[in-house]
């Protein structure tokens, strides 16, 4: 039994007859080289409770039908299954995928940020318990009709319009796995979409001398969030040693889109922060924005009910807005914010290479926000 890194040319030249492939790269994954095709197929372990139930083997289609990614993307949605007890192969009485099976599979399929994850079990948890540990087939469209009106009455349209999106999410990868499902019920919903955020223009004048009334952490906090346009959960849990004065540089390592980012900061926000460093010094924090009162150790709610300044997340439409004004290309100031750029292109550009390109910009925004 031969061990490859499959690729889709080195399926192709598999000779016929010549057995079983496993693949190196998905756990499980194998291509059946019979007399006439090559079928992908997946083979795992089902255990319960510690013990060994039996091996199965799952077909998934063949070759000629689907690609190498479709056909990895479906081995792991069924190890998934297989790792937590079920048999796939079994009759419906015994393969009932629970829900919570099926968002665990849903989360394993691809990357998410941690914040998403703990949104989608936050939902699980919080808001579909009663479908939590039932099998997705057994979950009607009134029901899901009923927990959408309660819902919306308890808790608002916009929070019952994520729960069930969560729910139909979940529900979907089910189907994937289980082909006795025959649809989703929450296709009875029109679950409507988030709505957008509408910003006011910000008058520059006057959020200076609103910030100014802030203590000065939160008020060089406010600068840096205008100044970076961040994400808020990016910039609170920057470390000390994550700024680089002598190259003014942050690095966020929490992203939305994963991974770090290295971000150029223009020359009035480096001496800002390293006035705000020598100030907090005495203070022995890890952290850039430290806090005596939070269990965390740094500042975890940016907000200002008492005063007159935009929330994190309106900091980044005024600073995407600003880019534009500053005379930053679209490109740039996407780059600039952390967010991927759109098309297949866009998966070559590297932002950490781009540094010292992109801090001319940086700088630009700072002396129109400082300008005003």
């Amino acid at each position: 039994m031969a061990v490859v890194n499959l690729t889709e040319a080195r399926i192709r030249d598999l000779p016929l007859g010549s057995g079983i492939h496993r693949d190196e790269q998905v756990k499980g994954l194998m291509v059946l080289c019979h007399a006439s095709t090559r079928t992908y197929a997946v083979q795992g372990d089902v255990r319960r409770n510690g013990r060994h139930v039996r091996t199965v083997r799952v077909k998934i289609d063949r070759c000629d039908r689907i690609g190498l990614r479709e056909a990895r993307t479906r081995a792991k949605a069924l190890m998934s299954t297989i790792q937590s007890g079920v048999d796939p192969t079994a009759g419906p009485a015994e393969s009932g995928i629970t829900l919570k099976q099926a968002l665990d599979a849903h989360l394993s399929e691809k990357r998410y940020s941690p914040r998403t994850v703990e949104g989608y079990r936050y939902h699980l948890d919080r808001y579909l318990t009663r479908f939590r540990n039932r099998a997705v087939t057994d979950i009607s469209r009134q029901e899901v009709r009923d927990l959408f009106d309660a819902l919306k009455k308890q808790r608002g349209e916009t929070t019952a319009a994520s729960a069930m999106r969560t729910l139909r999410a979940a529900i979907n990868t089910a189907m994937r796995m289980d082909e006795t499902i025959g649809g989703n019920p929450v296709a009875v919903l029109r679950v409507p979409s988030p709505k957008r955020r509408e910003v006011d223009a910000l008058d520059l004048k006057a959020w200076w001398e609103e910030v100014q009334k802030l203590t000065p952490i939160r008020r060089d906090l406010h600068v840096a969030m205008m100044l970076t346009g961040a994400r808020r959960s990016s910039l609170l849990q920057v470390r000390r040693d994550d700024v680089d004065l002598d190259r003014g540089v942050i690095r966020f390592r929490h992203m939305k889109t994963g991974g770090q980012m290295l971000f150029p900061m223009g020359r009035r926000l480096t001496e800002r922060l390293r006035a705000r460093m020598a100030a907090d010094a005495p203070l022995n924090s890890p952290w850039l924005w430290p806090s005596a009162t939070s269990a965390c150790g740094h500042v975890t709610e940016p907000k200002e009910p008492d005063h007159d300044v935009p929330s994190p997340h309106e900091y980044r439409h005024h600073a995407r807005t600003l880019y534009i004004a500053s005379g930053a290309p679209y490109a740039e100031s996407a780059l600039l914010l952390g967010q991927k750029l759109p098309g297949a292109s866009g998966g070559y550009v590297h932002a950490e290479h781009l540094v010292e390109h992109l801090r001319t910009h940086a700088q630009a925004l700072e002396e129109l926000v400082h300008g005003s």
